[in-house]
């Protein structure tokens, strides 16, 4: 069975969102589960590392942290786009920024962390050189952010995977 539906909770998942987002009839029941079915067995071969978390507790301290910046930062993207920057004037730019982080599941999870915060966008990372390159939308101070990145959620990262 795990040969068929490698990833069983994967594949349901994709089956009640197709139906969801389309009527239910036969058809789509049928298609939704060759999609989901193809799905699982191309996320196997893929092959993704277990990640393997050390302190739960950072866990909880991270989600606590990210949901906390991401409030703000709404707030403060909302505010800057309907006044019109600050004093008149927005200032975006890119960022390089040297990571120690190296777990392929931290590095996604910081991605996706950054990336849901509004006003950064995670553009690139170099593997061999650790190097982050970030887009911010309002850059006042490059060293806060890098500071920021760094002490907030580099670090809580590096406790939860390395």
């Amino acid at each position: 069975m795990s040969r068929l539906v490698p990833y069983p909770l994967l594949s349901l998942a994709l089956l009640v969102m197709w139906l969801l987002l389309t009527r239910f009839s036969l058809g789509h029941l049928i298609l939704g589960s060759g999609i989901a079915l193809i799905a699982g067995k191309a996320m196997a071969a893929l092959q993704p590392a277990q990640p393997q978390i050390r302190r739960w507790g950072s866990v909880f301290r991270l989600v606590g942290i990210v949901s906390l910046d991401i409030v703000r930062s709404n707030a403060a993207v909302a505010l800057l786009i309907l006044n019109g920057g600050r004093h008149g004037a927005r200032r975006s730019d890119f960022l390089q920024i040297p990571l120690t982080l190296r777990s392929q599941p931290a590095l996604a999870l910081l991605a996706i962390i950054l990336t849901a915060t509004p006003g950064t966008a995670w553009l690139e990372h170099d593997a061999e050189t650790g190097v982050l390159l970030i887009h911010v939308f309002d850059m006042v101070d490059e060293e806060e952010w890098i500071r920021l990145i760094r002490d907030r959620y580099e670090a809580l990262l590096l406790e939860i995977f390395e």
